[in-house]
């Protein structure tokens, strides 16, 4: 039968689109929300400052290639601000990457339980996503180096990743690249970069600033606490950085969320609050939850991995339902080929301790 109307590219209503965690629970007005990896901190008052008084100029266009916040951005990181590109959240980047680089017959790589935003990328071109499985939810760089093929154009690398919450050190990613065809992009997705306190880290800078075929994107939406903004940056070679520029839209960042990420990165007092506040209580609940005998991933991000047995009664769907009820929203990850685990952000102190005794309540082990 002929369906007289519009349609979509093939390949579009392959695509699952991204559900996002839960915020609210049935007939609770107050929650504790864990489920979207936000900073319990919230946002630096300089930002909050700044946005309200950019609020008084909503009649202005924003300046089109957000100079001010790219030179704000090279000063925090010593990067040329001209290798900068700004965008609407840094999935608003990837997808731009993917439609810079990828067309019908490509194929982009990222691992099996690597962001969702991915594959819809990916698609979204007409290209084909390529899962590549991983070890311990971890990063197989040898395994994305199999499924290279003549086809492959980029590799999507979140880095430490999402939602396992591990990272691949840095002498592996420059293994990976330098293990690629010099005509396949490498991007890394360095959301969580700020909270990783590993020495064998590196966000990306150094393998961007001495390559040609890496491009590492970052985010306000974390330890900045400006996620309501959808605010990101991507910093890249020149020839990338080109590319990029003569798609994206012309206003694709608001002058709120500029003025903004402006003061946001200028605080540097709180984003070190931030970061210690956060390295607290990660290794605080890894440790709690794991004496109730739920393994946890080891975690260098802003939140962790809790698995659930398989066990009727001990699920993680049944534990999510236990804690909803309790006000307390943690994210299912079965879209991430995670069905026996939840992600739960690191939240503030009371959200932490209740979170850790409702699962005693929910194991049978409160005391």
């Amino acid at each position: 039968m002929t369906i007289n109307r519009p349609q979509p590219r093939p390949g579009v209503l392959d695509i699952a689109p991204y559900v996002p965690g839960k915020s609210t629970a049935p007939g609770i007005a107050k929650v504790f929300k864990l489920s979207s990896n936000e900073t319990p901190l919230g946002p630096s008052p300089n930002a909050i400052a700044a946005y309200r008084a950019a609020g008084e100029h909503l009649e202005d266009y924003p300046d089109g290639s957000a100079s001010a916040l790219r030179e704000a951005i090279g000063t925090a990181f010593g990067l040329d601000p001209d290798r900068i590109v700004c965008g609407a959240g840094s999935d608003d980047l990837l997808n731009l990457l993917a439609r810079a680089y990828l067309t019908d017959g490509d194929e982009g790589i990222y691992t099996r339980h690597g962001f969702v935003v991915y594959p819809i990328a990916t698609m979204g071109t007409g290209a084909k996503a390529v899962a590549v499985p991983e070890k311990e939810f971890t990063t197989d760089v040898d395994a994305i180096l199999k499924a290279i093929t003549p086809k492959t154009k980029i590799v999507f690398l979140a880095n430490p990743n999402n939602p396992t919450g591990t990272y691949v050190p840095f002498d592996e990613v420059k293994r990976l690249q330098k293990s690629l065809p010099a005509h396949v992009l490498l991007v890394l997705d360095a959301a969580y970069a700020e909270y990783v306190q590993r020495n064998d880290y590196e966000s990306g800078i150094e393998l961007v600033a001495t390559t040609d075929n890496v491009v590492m994107t970052r985010t306000f939406s974390k330890i900045y606490g400006l996620a309501a903004l959808r605010l990101g940056w991507m910093y890249g070679p020149a020839h990338v950085v080109d590319a990029i520029n003569r798609i994206r839209g012309p206003f694709n960042v608001n002058g709120p969320a500029i003025a903004a990420g402006i003061a946001a990165i200028r605080d540097t007092a709180h984003v070190e609050k931030s970061r210690a506040h956060n390295t607290r209580w990660l290794a605080w609940l890894a440790e709690e939850i794991g004496k109730l005998g739920l393994p946890v991933t080891p975690s260098a991000a802003n939140f962790v991995l809790i698995h659930f047995p398989e066990t009727k009664g001990r699920t993680a769907k049944e534990a999510d339902a236990f804690l909803t009820k309790l006000n307390l929203i943690l994210r299912q990850v079965g879209v991430y080929k995670l069905p026996n685990a939840l992600r739960m952000s690191v939240g503030t102190e009371e959200a932490n301790r209740l979170v850790v005794q409702a699962l005693k309540e929910f194991l049978g082990k409160a005391a």
